[in-house]
């Protein structure tokens, strides 16, 4: 869904990759840097608990996720070993975040225990746990099902969820959860993050499926 900002969102930072070619930044500088960030700050979040500070950096990040394409758009196009570079790493960085809410929820449990209740809301740790999870297999199984399918002679691009829809929904529910306090809105980030992943996969085998039953 939000993959149609794309394209208005790279015209915006042309200036900054124009800058990164005048100094002599390759795009696959460009792509680990912005991955090793991602995943020190994710982590990081989650061990230390600044669940807003860490969704806030994490946002400007992800916003500079297309700075290594713009960059090799105004180099060499583009290589074939780029492209593989930053989607491997971005796998990563996708683990990364998911685990940092992981990280989390087990050692920060007590930020969200209400003094006055005389028992604390202990599910929530192994079911937001167990969500987030689940979360990353629907993630890495949806990557895997494009890049399967080019392998086959099909496409499998589409999907209720892509990765920039999977991000936002993580962040947001983040950030909202630092802000509030209530762990119940990271709860429900994962879950619609599961849901809409389960769908997206589904997707893309059925996807698959009709193409080649088209040939």
């Amino acid at each position: 869904m939000l993959e149609r900002f794309r394209g208005g969102w790279k015209r915006i930072i042309e200036p900054i990759a124009r800058l990164c070619v005048r100094l002599g930044i390759s795009a696959n500088a460009v792509t680990v840097v912005g991955s090793v960030l991602s995943i020190v700050v994710a982590l990081l979040t989650g061990v230390t608990g600044w669940l807003f500070a860490g969704a806030f950096m994490l946002t400007i990040l992800v916003l500079f996720d297309s700075l290594d394409g713009s960059v090799a758009a105004l180099t060499d196009g583009g290589t074939r070993f780029g492209a593989f570079l930053d989607s491997t790493l971005d796998r990563i960085a996708d683990w990364a975040t998911l685990a940092g809410v992981i990280l989390y929820v087990n050692l920060h449990n007590d930020l969200w225990y209400d003094p006055a209740e005389t028992s604390a809301p202990d599910y929530m740790t192994p079911y937001i746990t167990a969500v987030a999870l689940y979360a990353i297999m629907t993630s890495f199984v949806t990557s895997y099902a494009r890049a399967r399918a080019e392998s086959v002679g099909c496409e499998a691009k589409n999907g209720v969820a892509t990765r920039a829809d999977r991000l936002a929904i993580i962040l947001i529910g983040m950030a909202a959860t630092g802000l509030s306090g209530r762990i119940e809105v990271l709860a429900a980030a994962m879950t619609l993050l599961a849901v809409l992943g389960t769908i997206t996969v589904v997707q893309r085998i059925l996807e698959v499926r009709r193409q080649m039953r088209a040939e």
